[in-house]
């Protein structure tokens, strides 16, 4: 997918890891978010992405299994759409 030079995303951390991002950032007298996306920049670069680390990833997504489980009743109904439709 082609992106632009710079993309915005709007991340929600739970309050342990919200807590320790502000701990990081005040120690290292940098703003939150700059850590944020240096820190996230990084874990991108060191992710390697094989299918075991995949599913794991997708696996600790709360809620992912319900959302998948919806997907496949709604495709069962006949509400999806074709790849090549989209």
């Amino acid at each position: 997918m082609a992106r632009d030079s710079a993309t915005r995303l709007n991340v929600t951390l739970d309050a342990e890891h919200a807590a320790k991002l502000s701990r990081m950032a005040e120690q290292s007298y940098t703003a939150e978010g700059t850590l944020a996306r240096s820190l996230l920049s990084r874990a991108i670069d060191d992710a390697e992405l094989d299918g075991r680390t995949m599913v794991e990833i997708l696996n600790g997504i709360p809620g992912s299994a319900a959302r998948a489980q919806q997907g496949r009743d709604e495709l069962a109904r006949g509400e999806g759409v074709a790849i090549d439709e989209l």
